[in-house]
Protein backbone atom coordinates (compact mmCIF):
# COMPACT_ATOMS: atom_id res chain seq x y z
CA UNK A 1 0.00 0.00 0.00
CA UNK A 2 1.15 3.71 -0.58
CA UNK A 3 2.59 5.22 2.34
CA UNK A 4 0.60 8.17 0.99
CA UNK A 5 -2.59 6.76 0.94
CA UNK A 6 -4.07 8.74 3.73
CA UNK A 7 -1.88 11.92 3.30
CA UNK A 8 -3.01 12.76 -0.84
CA UNK A 9 -7.01 12.23 0.54
CA UNK A 10 -6.25 14.72 3.01
CA UNK A 11 -3.96 17.28 1.24
CA UNK A 12 -6.79 17.33 -1.71
CA UNK A 13 -9.56 18.07 1.01
CA UNK A 14 -7.59 20.89 2.51
CA UNK A 15 -6.47 22.81 -1.22
CA UNK A 16 -10.45 22.75 -1.58
CA UNK A 17 -10.82 24.25 1.31
CA UNK A 18 -8.30 26.96 0.94
CA UNK A 19 -9.12 27.51 -2.61
CA UNK A 20 -12.95 27.69 -1.73
CA UNK A 21 -11.71 30.36 1.03
CA UNK A 22 -11.01 32.47 -1.45
CA UNK A 23 -13.54 35.19 -1.07
CA UNK A 24 -13.92 36.75 -4.81
CA UNK A 25 -16.73 38.91 -4.22
CA UNK A 26 -13.90 40.55 -1.54
CA UNK A 27 -11.40 40.07 -4.19
CA UNK A 28 -13.08 41.36 -7.08
CA UNK A 29 -14.11 44.21 -5.07
CA UNK A 30 -10.48 45.32 -3.94
CA UNK A 31 -8.88 44.90 -7.44
CA UNK A 32 -11.98 46.76 -9.43
CA UNK A 33 -12.16 50.10 -6.81
CA UNK A 34 -15.45 49.33 -5.35
CA UNK A 35 -16.45 49.16 -2.02
CA UNK A 36 -16.27 46.05 0.36
CA UNK A 37 -19.36 43.95 -0.36
CA UNK A 38 -19.61 43.00 3.65
CA UNK A 39 -19.93 46.87 4.40
CA UNK A 40 -23.18 47.45 2.26
CA UNK A 41 -26.65 45.86 1.25
CA UNK A 42 -26.71 42.30 3.04
CA UNK A 43 -23.34 42.63 3.90
CA UNK A 44 -23.25 39.10 2.10
CA UNK A 45 -19.59 38.49 0.22
CA UNK A 46 -21.32 36.98 -2.87
CA UNK A 47 -22.25 38.07 -6.20
CA UNK A 48 -25.97 39.63 -5.80
CA UNK A 49 -24.75 41.50 -3.29
CA UNK A 50 -21.58 43.07 -5.20
CA UNK A 51 -24.16 43.76 -8.14
CA UNK A 52 -25.92 46.56 -5.42
CA UNK A 53 -22.26 48.01 -6.21
CA UNK A 54 -23.41 49.25 -9.68
CA UNK A 55 -20.74 47.12 -11.51
CA UNK A 56 -22.57 44.39 -13.52
CA UNK A 57 -18.81 43.42 -15.13
CA UNK A 58 -17.73 43.09 -11.13
CA UNK A 59 -20.92 40.55 -10.09
CA UNK A 60 -20.68 38.52 -13.24
CA UNK A 61 -16.39 37.54 -12.94
CA UNK A 62 -17.45 37.07 -9.09
CA UNK A 63 -20.18 34.79 -9.82
CA UNK A 64 -18.17 32.89 -12.43
CA UNK A 65 -15.15 32.74 -10.16
CA UNK A 66 -17.03 31.60 -7.29
CA UNK A 67 -18.66 28.53 -9.45
CA UNK A 68 -14.73 28.09 -10.81
CA UNK A 69 -13.67 27.43 -7.16
CA UNK A 70 -15.86 24.57 -6.64
CA UNK A 71 -15.35 23.14 -10.03
CA UNK A 72 -12.17 23.01 -10.16
CA UNK A 73 -11.25 20.81 -7.30
CA UNK A 74 -13.76 18.14 -7.50
CA UNK A 75 -12.59 17.49 -11.59
CA UNK A 76 -8.92 17.81 -10.36
CA UNK A 77 -10.06 14.66 -8.53
CA UNK A 78 -11.83 12.97 -11.14
CA UNK A 79 -9.16 13.49 -13.50
CA UNK A 80 -6.06 13.20 -11.97
CA UNK A 81 -6.79 11.51 -8.75
CA UNK A 82 -6.81 7.66 -9.50
CA UNK A 83 -3.60 6.94 -9.51
CA UNK A 84 -3.19 8.46 -6.24
CA UNK A 85 -6.04 6.11 -4.38
CA UNK A 86 -8.79 9.90 -5.01
CA UNK A 87 -12.28 8.49 -5.40
CA UNK A 88 -15.83 9.36 -5.02
CA UNK A 89 -14.87 9.40 -1.12
CA UNK A 90 -12.37 11.76 -1.56
CA UNK A 91 -14.37 13.91 -4.59
CA UNK A 92 -17.13 14.06 -2.27
CA UNK A 93 -15.10 15.50 0.68
CA UNK A 94 -13.81 17.52 -1.83
CA UNK A 95 -16.42 19.50 -3.35
CA UNK A 96 -17.65 19.54 0.56
CA UNK A 97 -14.20 21.42 1.66
CA UNK A 98 -14.87 23.97 -1.20
CA UNK A 99 -18.09 24.98 -0.30
CA UNK A 100 -17.66 25.04 3.37
CA UNK A 101 -14.56 27.41 2.43
CA UNK A 102 -16.77 29.67 0.67
CA UNK A 103 -19.54 29.49 3.72
CA UNK A 104 -16.28 29.81 6.53
CA UNK A 105 -12.96 30.95 4.69
CA UNK A 106 -10.10 30.98 6.35
CA UNK A 107 -8.61 34.24 4.80
CA UNK A 108 -11.54 36.15 5.39
CA UNK A 109 -12.06 35.80 9.27
CA UNK A 110 -14.65 32.83 8.34
CA UNK A 111 -17.58 35.78 7.12
CA UNK A 112 -18.09 33.95 3.62
CA UNK A 113 -21.28 34.11 1.69
CA UNK A 114 -24.06 31.51 0.91
CA UNK A 115 -22.48 29.68 -1.18
CA UNK A 116 -25.16 29.21 -4.55
CA UNK A 117 -22.66 29.68 -6.80
CA UNK A 118 -19.91 27.70 -5.70
CA UNK A 119 -22.60 25.23 -5.19
CA UNK A 120 -23.69 24.57 -8.58
CA UNK A 121 -19.81 24.57 -9.39
CA UNK A 122 -19.43 21.06 -7.49
CA UNK A 123 -22.69 19.96 -8.84
CA UNK A 124 -21.15 20.64 -12.36
CA UNK A 125 -17.99 19.06 -11.41
CA UNK A 126 -19.68 16.08 -10.29
CA UNK A 127 -21.64 15.91 -13.59
CA UNK A 128 -21.99 18.34 -16.32
CA UNK A 129 -25.18 17.27 -16.79
CA UNK A 130 -26.78 16.99 -13.50
CA UNK A 131 -25.48 20.64 -12.94
CA UNK A 132 -27.80 21.49 -16.14
CA UNK A 133 -30.72 19.39 -14.83
CA UNK A 134 -30.80 21.43 -11.55
CA UNK A 135 -29.69 24.97 -13.34
CA UNK A 136 -33.02 24.28 -15.30
CA UNK A 137 -34.71 23.59 -11.86
CA UNK A 138 -33.31 26.93 -10.32
CA UNK A 139 -34.60 28.52 -13.67
CA UNK A 140 -37.99 27.02 -13.67
CA UNK A 141 -38.54 28.53 -9.84
CA UNK A 142 -37.13 31.73 -10.59
CA UNK A 143 -39.48 31.87 -13.44
CA UNK A 144 -42.64 31.01 -11.80
CA UNK A 145 -42.57 32.54 -8.43
CA UNK A 146 -39.21 35.71 -9.45
CA UNK A 147 -37.72 34.68 -5.67
CA UNK A 148 -33.75 33.97 -6.30
CA UNK A 149 -33.28 32.84 -3.14
CA UNK A 150 -36.37 30.57 -2.89
CA UNK A 151 -35.11 29.08 -6.32
CA UNK A 152 -31.83 28.79 -4.83
CA UNK A 153 -32.51 26.77 -2.07
CA UNK A 154 -35.50 24.57 -3.95
CA UNK A 155 -32.44 23.54 -6.56
CA UNK A 156 -30.08 22.65 -3.59
CA UNK A 157 -32.78 20.50 -2.06
CA UNK A 158 -33.28 18.90 -5.50
CA UNK A 159 -29.84 18.70 -6.49
CA UNK A 160 -28.84 14.68 -4.42
CA UNK A 161 -32.56 14.25 -5.65
CA UNK A 162 -31.97 14.38 -8.83
CA UNK A 163 -28.58 12.96 -8.55
CA UNK A 164 -30.13 9.40 -6.80
CA UNK A 165 -33.08 9.27 -9.33
CA UNK A 166 -30.24 9.44 -12.72
CA UNK A 167 -27.93 6.28 -11.12
CA UNK A 168 -28.06 3.49 -13.69
CA UNK A 169 -29.26 5.52 -16.27
CA UNK A 170 -27.46 9.05 -16.70
CA UNK A 171 -24.72 8.47 -14.29
CA UNK A 172 -23.28 6.27 -11.90
CA UNK A 173 -24.79 7.72 -8.21
CA UNK A 174 -22.47 7.02 -5.79
CA UNK A 175 -23.96 7.27 -1.71
CA UNK A 176 -21.03 9.61 -0.23
CA UNK A 177 -21.47 11.97 -2.90
CA UNK A 178 -25.39 12.21 -2.77
CA UNK A 179 -24.46 12.73 1.30
CA UNK A 180 -21.85 15.47 0.70
CA UNK A 181 -24.63 16.90 -1.72
CA UNK A 182 -27.46 16.54 0.82
CA UNK A 183 -25.06 18.42 3.36
CA UNK A 184 -24.26 21.05 1.26
CA UNK A 185 -28.38 21.80 0.71
CA UNK A 186 -28.50 21.46 4.13
CA UNK A 187 -26.05 24.28 4.87
CA UNK A 188 -27.14 25.89 1.91
CA UNK A 189 -30.76 26.64 3.31
CA UNK A 190 -29.40 27.42 6.81
CA UNK A 191 -27.18 30.37 5.46
CA UNK A 192 -30.81 31.28 4.15
CA UNK A 193 -32.52 32.05 7.01
CA UNK A 194 -33.33 35.76 6.94
CA UNK A 195 -34.80 35.16 3.59
CA UNK A 196 -36.61 32.86 4.64
CA UNK A 197 -38.21 34.72 7.37
CA UNK A 198 -38.29 37.72 4.77
CA UNK A 199 -40.61 34.93 2.89
CA UNK A 200 -42.94 33.90 5.23
CA UNK A 201 -43.87 38.03 5.76
CA UNK A 202 -44.14 38.33 2.41
CA UNK A 203 -41.55 41.05 2.32
CA UNK A 204 -38.89 39.33 0.26
CA UNK A 205 -37.90 40.97 -2.86
CA UNK A 206 -38.59 39.86 -6.51
CA UNK A 207 -36.63 39.65 -9.23
CA UNK A 208 -37.48 42.49 -11.90
CA UNK A 209 -39.05 44.67 -8.76
CA UNK A 210 -37.51 47.41 -7.82
CA UNK A 211 -37.88 48.51 -4.01
CA UNK A 212 -40.33 50.87 -2.98
CA UNK A 213 -38.42 54.43 -1.76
Amino acid sequence: MNSFAVVYPFLAILAAYAMGSLSFAVIVSRIMGLNDPRTYGSKNPGATNVLRSGSKAAAIVTLLLDALKGWLPVVLVKWFGKPYGLEEGTLALVGLAAFAGHLYPVFFRFIGGKGVATALGVIVGINPLLGLVVGASFGVVVFVSRYVSLASMVAAVLAPVFYLLGDGSAWYADGRVAFAAAIMAGLLVWRHYENINRLLKGTESRLGKKKAH
